[in-house]
Protein backbone atom coordinates (compact mmCIF):
# COMPACT_ATOMS: atom_id res chain seq x y z
CA UNK A 1 0.00 0.00 0.00
CA UNK A 2 1.37 3.41 -0.95
CA UNK A 3 0.88 6.31 1.39
CA UNK A 4 -1.01 9.43 0.40
CA UNK A 5 2.27 11.36 0.31
CA UNK A 6 3.79 8.80 -2.06
CA UNK A 7 0.79 9.06 -4.37
CA UNK A 8 0.93 12.85 -4.32
CA UNK A 9 4.62 12.72 -5.28
CA UNK A 10 3.80 10.50 -8.25
CA UNK A 11 1.08 12.93 -9.32
CA UNK A 12 3.58 15.80 -9.11
CA UNK A 13 5.82 13.82 -11.45
CA UNK A 14 2.96 13.52 -13.90
CA UNK A 15 2.26 17.26 -13.69
CA UNK A 16 5.91 17.99 -14.45
CA UNK A 17 5.54 15.81 -17.54
CA UNK A 18 2.47 17.83 -18.52
CA UNK A 19 4.48 21.04 -18.23
CA UNK A 20 7.16 19.64 -20.53
CA UNK A 21 4.57 18.60 -23.08
CA UNK A 22 2.93 22.02 -22.87
CA UNK A 23 6.26 23.72 -23.54
CA UNK A 24 6.57 21.83 -26.85
CA UNK A 25 2.88 22.14 -27.73
CA UNK A 26 3.57 23.94 -31.01
CA UNK A 27 5.36 20.82 -32.28
CA UNK A 28 2.23 18.76 -31.60
CA UNK A 29 -0.30 21.14 -33.15
CA UNK A 30 -0.24 19.79 -36.74
CA UNK A 31 -0.73 16.17 -35.70
CA UNK A 32 -3.37 17.05 -33.09
CA UNK A 33 -5.26 19.15 -35.63
CA UNK A 34 -5.40 16.10 -37.91
CA UNK A 35 -6.50 13.65 -35.24
CA UNK A 36 -8.95 15.84 -33.31
CA UNK A 37 -10.53 17.75 -36.18
CA UNK A 38 -9.90 21.02 -34.35
CA UNK A 39 -8.35 23.96 -36.13
CA UNK A 40 -4.68 24.63 -35.22
CA UNK A 41 -5.85 27.65 -33.24
CA UNK A 42 -8.40 25.43 -31.52
CA UNK A 43 -5.67 22.97 -30.52
CA UNK A 44 -3.61 25.77 -28.96
CA UNK A 45 -6.64 27.04 -27.07
CA UNK A 46 -7.33 23.50 -25.87
CA UNK A 47 -3.81 23.25 -24.48
CA UNK A 48 -4.70 26.00 -22.01
CA UNK A 49 -6.99 23.45 -20.33
CA UNK A 50 -4.13 20.97 -19.82
CA UNK A 51 -3.60 20.66 -16.07
CA UNK A 52 -0.05 21.66 -15.23
CA UNK A 53 -0.24 22.48 -11.54
CA UNK A 54 -2.33 21.77 -8.45
CA UNK A 55 -2.20 22.46 -4.74
CA UNK A 56 -1.42 19.72 -2.26
CA UNK A 57 -5.01 19.90 -1.02
CA UNK A 58 -6.32 19.34 -4.54
CA UNK A 59 -4.03 16.37 -5.14
CA UNK A 60 -4.98 14.85 -1.80
CA UNK A 61 -8.64 15.22 -2.75
CA UNK A 62 -7.87 13.46 -6.04
CA UNK A 63 -6.16 10.61 -4.18
CA UNK A 64 -9.12 10.29 -1.82
CA UNK A 65 -11.57 10.09 -4.71
CA UNK A 66 -9.47 7.63 -6.74
CA UNK A 67 -9.83 4.59 -4.50
CA UNK A 68 -7.39 1.67 -4.35
CA UNK A 69 -6.48 -0.92 -6.94
CA UNK A 70 -3.48 -3.06 -7.79
CA UNK A 71 -3.75 -2.41 -11.53
CA UNK A 72 -5.98 0.07 -13.35
CA UNK A 73 -6.53 -0.25 -17.08
CA UNK A 74 -7.64 3.01 -18.75
CA UNK A 75 -9.61 3.09 -22.00
CA UNK A 76 -9.76 6.58 -23.49
CA UNK A 77 -12.11 8.23 -25.96
CA UNK A 78 -11.21 10.86 -28.55
CA UNK A 79 -13.51 13.68 -27.43
CA UNK A 80 -11.09 16.03 -25.60
CA UNK A 81 -7.39 15.48 -26.17
CA UNK A 82 -6.21 16.97 -22.84
CA UNK A 83 -8.47 14.56 -20.96
CA UNK A 84 -5.64 12.02 -21.06
CA UNK A 85 -3.81 13.84 -18.25
CA UNK A 86 -6.63 13.69 -15.70
CA UNK A 87 -7.44 10.10 -16.65
CA UNK A 88 -3.81 9.13 -16.07
CA UNK A 89 -3.66 11.03 -12.79
CA UNK A 90 -6.87 9.46 -11.50
CA UNK A 91 -5.65 5.95 -12.34
CA UNK A 92 -2.12 6.55 -10.99
CA UNK A 93 -3.52 7.88 -7.72
CA UNK A 94 -5.38 4.60 -7.29
CA UNK A 95 -2.82 2.06 -8.47
CA UNK A 96 0.91 1.41 -8.60
CA UNK A 97 0.42 -0.13 -12.03
CA UNK A 98 -1.49 1.59 -14.84
CA UNK A 99 -1.99 0.50 -18.43
CA UNK A 100 -3.61 2.98 -20.77
CA UNK A 101 -5.10 2.47 -24.20
CA UNK A 102 -5.41 5.74 -26.10
CA UNK A 103 -8.14 6.23 -28.62
CA UNK A 104 -6.82 4.90 -31.95
CA UNK A 105 -8.21 8.10 -33.51
CA UNK A 106 -6.35 10.42 -31.14
CA UNK A 107 -3.33 8.92 -29.37
CA UNK A 108 -0.98 11.92 -29.70
CA UNK A 109 -1.18 13.59 -26.30
CA UNK A 110 -1.44 10.34 -24.35
CA UNK A 111 1.75 9.07 -25.96
CA UNK A 112 3.52 12.39 -25.34
CA UNK A 113 2.54 12.43 -21.66
CA UNK A 114 3.60 8.83 -21.03
CA UNK A 115 6.91 9.44 -22.78
CA UNK A 116 7.57 12.65 -20.83
CA UNK A 117 6.66 11.08 -17.48
CA UNK A 118 8.98 8.09 -17.96
CA UNK A 119 7.08 6.42 -15.13
CA UNK A 120 7.74 2.65 -14.82
CA UNK A 121 4.28 2.30 -13.30
CA UNK A 122 2.54 3.50 -16.49
CA UNK A 123 2.49 1.51 -19.72
CA UNK A 124 0.89 2.27 -23.06
CA UNK A 125 -1.05 -0.59 -24.62
CA UNK A 126 -3.03 -1.19 -27.79
CA UNK A 127 -5.08 -4.01 -26.23
CA UNK A 128 -8.73 -3.52 -27.19
CA UNK A 129 -10.42 -6.48 -25.49
CA UNK A 130 -11.12 -5.88 -21.77
CA UNK A 131 -11.06 -9.65 -21.20
CA UNK A 132 -7.37 -9.73 -22.09
CA UNK A 133 -6.39 -7.30 -19.33
CA UNK A 134 -5.38 -8.61 -15.90
CA UNK A 135 -6.39 -5.31 -14.26
CA UNK A 136 -8.65 -5.42 -11.24
CA UNK A 137 -10.22 -2.09 -12.29
CA UNK A 138 -11.04 -0.59 -15.67
CA UNK A 139 -11.60 3.14 -16.10
CA UNK A 140 -13.48 3.68 -19.35
CA UNK A 141 -14.16 7.03 -21.01
CA UNK A 142 -16.59 7.36 -23.88
CA UNK A 143 -20.16 7.03 -25.05
CA UNK A 144 -22.86 4.92 -23.45
CA UNK A 145 -22.55 2.10 -26.00
CA UNK A 146 -18.76 1.82 -25.56
CA UNK A 147 -19.10 1.78 -21.78
CA UNK A 148 -21.76 -0.92 -21.87
CA UNK A 149 -19.58 -3.04 -24.14
CA UNK A 150 -16.70 -2.82 -21.66
CA UNK A 151 -18.99 -3.79 -18.78
CA UNK A 152 -20.21 -6.81 -20.72
CA UNK A 153 -16.72 -7.97 -21.69
CA UNK A 154 -14.86 -7.30 -18.45
CA UNK A 155 -13.76 -10.37 -16.54
CA UNK A 156 -15.86 -11.36 -13.51
CA UNK A 157 -14.83 -9.48 -10.40
CA UNK A 158 -13.29 -6.55 -12.30
CA UNK A 159 -14.55 -3.14 -11.20
CA UNK A 160 -15.56 -0.83 -14.05
CA UNK A 161 -15.60 2.93 -13.43
CA UNK A 162 -17.43 4.68 -16.23
CA UNK A 163 -16.91 8.28 -17.29
CA UNK A 164 -19.66 8.80 -19.82
CA UNK A 165 -21.20 11.52 -21.96
CA UNK A 166 -22.46 14.72 -20.38
CA UNK A 167 -22.74 18.44 -20.89
CA UNK A 168 -22.34 21.80 -19.24
CA UNK A 169 -25.06 24.30 -18.38
CA UNK A 170 -24.71 27.99 -17.56
CA UNK A 171 -26.90 30.17 -15.34
CA UNK A 172 -26.72 33.94 -15.68
CA UNK A 173 -28.10 35.51 -12.52
CA UNK A 174 -30.34 38.54 -12.32
CA UNK A 175 -27.41 40.53 -10.90
CA UNK A 176 -25.30 40.11 -14.04
CA UNK A 177 -25.38 42.31 -17.12
CA UNK A 178 -26.21 39.89 -19.97
CA UNK A 179 -23.96 41.77 -22.39
CA UNK A 180 -21.03 41.48 -19.96
CA UNK A 181 -21.61 37.78 -19.19
CA UNK A 182 -21.89 36.63 -22.83
CA UNK A 183 -18.21 37.02 -23.84
CA UNK A 184 -17.11 34.89 -20.88
CA UNK A 185 -19.52 32.12 -21.80
CA UNK A 186 -18.42 32.29 -25.45
CA UNK A 187 -14.91 31.15 -24.57
CA UNK A 188 -16.30 28.13 -22.70
CA UNK A 189 -18.29 27.25 -25.83
CA UNK A 190 -15.36 27.60 -28.24
CA UNK A 191 -12.88 25.40 -26.34
CA UNK A 192 -12.82 21.93 -27.98
CA UNK A 193 -15.74 23.00 -30.22
CA UNK A 194 -18.09 21.83 -27.43
CA UNK A 195 -17.01 18.18 -27.66
CA UNK A 196 -16.31 17.75 -23.95
CA UNK A 197 -18.62 17.02 -21.05
CA UNK A 198 -17.74 20.42 -19.54
CA UNK A 199 -18.84 22.30 -22.65
CA UNK A 200 -21.91 24.51 -22.10
CA UNK A 201 -24.72 23.92 -24.53
CA UNK A 202 -27.65 25.33 -22.54
CA UNK A 203 -27.81 28.75 -20.86
CA UNK A 204 -30.53 29.86 -18.45
CA UNK A 205 -30.88 33.62 -18.03
CA UNK A 206 -32.63 34.64 -14.85
CA UNK A 207 -35.40 37.14 -15.58
CA UNK A 208 -37.73 37.77 -18.46
CA UNK A 209 -37.51 36.99 -22.18
CA UNK A 210 -36.02 40.40 -22.94
CA UNK A 211 -32.97 39.69 -20.75
CA UNK A 212 -32.53 36.28 -22.38
CA UNK A 213 -32.79 37.82 -25.84
CA UNK A 214 -30.18 40.43 -24.94
CA UNK A 215 -27.83 37.69 -23.77
CA UNK A 216 -28.41 35.58 -26.88
CA UNK A 217 -27.63 38.51 -29.17
CA UNK A 218 -24.44 39.33 -27.25
CA UNK A 219 -23.37 35.67 -27.30
CA UNK A 220 -23.93 35.55 -31.06
CA UNK A 221 -21.70 38.61 -31.52
CA UNK A 222 -18.99 37.16 -29.26
CA UNK A 223 -18.98 33.84 -31.09
CA UNK A 224 -18.62 35.72 -34.39
CA UNK A 225 -15.49 37.37 -32.98
CA UNK A 226 -14.11 34.04 -31.77
CA UNK A 227 -14.59 32.53 -35.24
CA UNK A 228 -11.95 34.93 -36.55
CA UNK A 229 -9.41 34.19 -33.80
CA UNK A 230 -10.13 30.48 -33.38
CA UNK A 231 -11.93 28.97 -36.38
CA UNK A 232 -14.13 25.99 -35.76
CA UNK A 233 -12.70 22.67 -36.79
CA UNK A 234 -14.19 20.05 -39.05
CA UNK A 235 -17.74 18.82 -38.52
CA UNK A 236 -18.81 15.48 -39.92
CA UNK A 237 -21.79 15.47 -42.25
CA UNK A 238 -23.85 13.71 -39.58
CA UNK A 239 -23.02 16.51 -37.15
CA UNK A 240 -23.97 19.16 -39.71
CA UNK A 241 -27.28 17.40 -40.33
CA UNK A 242 -28.01 17.24 -36.61
CA UNK A 243 -27.26 20.97 -36.32
CA UNK A 244 -29.64 21.75 -39.18
CA UNK A 245 -32.43 19.73 -37.57
CA UNK A 246 -31.89 21.52 -34.24
CA UNK A 247 -32.05 24.96 -35.87
CA UNK A 248 -35.15 24.04 -37.84
CA UNK A 249 -36.86 22.83 -34.67
CA UNK A 250 -36.02 26.06 -32.87
CA UNK A 251 -37.30 28.12 -35.78
CA UNK A 252 -40.82 26.91 -34.91
CA UNK A 253 -40.41 27.42 -31.16
CA UNK A 254 -38.29 30.54 -30.86
CA UNK A 255 -35.58 32.50 -32.61
CA UNK A 256 -32.09 31.69 -33.86
CA UNK A 257 -28.97 33.70 -34.57
CA UNK A 258 -26.75 31.92 -37.11
CA UNK A 259 -23.10 32.68 -37.73
CA UNK A 260 -20.68 31.10 -40.17
CA UNK A 261 -19.44 28.74 -37.44
CA UNK A 262 -22.09 28.76 -34.72
CA UNK A 263 -25.77 29.10 -33.91
CA UNK A 264 -27.57 30.50 -30.88
CA UNK A 265 -31.20 29.64 -30.25
CA UNK A 266 -33.72 31.30 -27.96
CA UNK A 267 -36.84 29.51 -26.84
CA UNK A 268 -39.10 28.65 -23.93
CA UNK A 269 -38.82 24.87 -24.38
CA UNK A 270 -35.59 22.96 -23.80
CA UNK A 271 -34.08 21.56 -27.01
CA UNK A 272 -30.52 20.49 -26.20
CA UNK A 273 -28.31 21.43 -29.14
CA UNK A 274 -25.62 19.26 -30.71
CA UNK A 275 -21.92 19.96 -30.32
CA UNK A 276 -20.09 22.27 -32.71
CA UNK A 277 -20.69 25.71 -31.13
CA UNK A 278 -24.47 25.52 -30.81
CA UNK A 279 -26.15 27.02 -27.73
CA UNK A 280 -29.72 27.28 -26.53
CA UNK A 281 -30.69 30.22 -24.33
CA UNK A 282 -33.82 30.08 -22.17
CA UNK A 283 -35.33 32.65 -19.80
CA UNK A 284 -35.96 31.47 -16.22
CA UNK A 285 -38.06 33.72 -14.01
CA UNK A 286 -36.39 32.40 -10.87
CA UNK A 287 -34.38 29.50 -9.42
CA UNK A 288 -37.46 27.28 -9.16
CA UNK A 289 -38.21 27.71 -12.85
CA UNK A 290 -34.55 27.04 -13.67
CA UNK A 291 -34.70 23.74 -11.77
CA UNK A 292 -37.87 22.77 -13.62
CA UNK A 293 -36.27 23.48 -16.99
CA UNK A 294 -33.18 21.44 -16.16
CA UNK A 295 -35.01 18.47 -14.62
CA UNK A 296 -35.10 16.40 -17.86
CA UNK A 297 -31.31 16.63 -18.28
CA UNK A 298 -30.20 16.83 -14.63
CA UNK A 299 -28.50 13.43 -14.81
CA UNK A 300 -26.41 14.52 -17.79
CA UNK A 301 -25.14 17.80 -16.30
CA UNK A 302 -21.46 17.58 -15.37
CA UNK A 303 -20.83 21.24 -14.60
CA UNK A 304 -22.73 24.48 -14.13
CA UNK A 305 -21.11 27.82 -14.82
CA UNK A 306 -22.37 31.15 -13.57
CA UNK A 307 -21.40 34.73 -12.85
CA UNK A 308 -22.12 33.76 -9.20
CA UNK A 309 -21.47 30.01 -8.74
CA UNK A 310 -22.40 29.91 -5.06
CA UNK A 311 -25.79 31.46 -5.76
CA UNK A 312 -26.73 28.69 -8.18
CA UNK A 313 -25.60 25.80 -5.99
CA UNK A 314 -29.22 25.01 -5.15
CA UNK A 315 -30.14 24.98 -8.86
CA UNK A 316 -27.36 22.59 -9.95
CA UNK A 317 -27.61 18.81 -9.47
CA UNK A 318 -25.66 17.70 -6.35
CA UNK A 319 -22.98 15.98 -8.45
CA UNK A 320 -22.30 18.94 -10.77
CA UNK A 321 -19.12 20.96 -10.58
CA UNK A 322 -19.58 24.71 -10.17
CA UNK A 323 -17.47 27.17 -12.13
CA UNK A 324 -17.19 30.84 -12.97
CA UNK A 325 -18.11 31.75 -16.54
CA UNK A 326 -14.97 31.63 -18.65
CA UNK A 327 -13.49 28.88 -16.48
CA UNK A 328 -15.88 26.01 -17.12
CA UNK A 329 -13.25 24.10 -19.13
CA UNK A 330 -10.53 24.46 -16.47
CA UNK A 331 -11.61 22.68 -13.28
CA UNK A 332 -9.04 22.08 -10.52
CA UNK A 333 -7.22 18.75 -10.53
CA UNK A 334 -9.04 17.47 -7.45
CA UNK A 335 -10.71 14.36 -8.80
CA UNK A 336 -12.46 13.15 -11.93
CA UNK A 337 -14.08 15.82 -14.06
CA UNK A 338 -17.32 13.88 -13.94
CA UNK A 339 -18.60 13.45 -10.37
CA UNK A 340 -21.73 11.52 -11.29
CA UNK A 341 -22.07 8.05 -9.75
CA UNK A 342 -20.36 5.48 -11.99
Amino acid sequence: MRTVDERVRELRRLLEAARRVYEKRHELVPSLARTTGLSPQGVLLGFESLERDATDAQLRALVESAGDAAHVHVILSANVFVGALRALAFARAAAARVTIRPSPRDPILTEALVDAANDPGVLLTSERDPRESDADRIDVYGGAAAIEQVRERARPGVSVRAHGPGLGVAFVTRAADPADAAPWLAEDVVVFDQRGCLSPRVVLVEGDAARAERFAGALHASLDEWAVRVPRGTLAEEERAEARRWQEALAFAGRTWSGSQHAVGLGERLLVPPTGRHVQVLPAADALRASELLAPIAGAIVTMGSDDPEQVRHVAPPHARLATLGQMQRPPLDGPVDRRPT
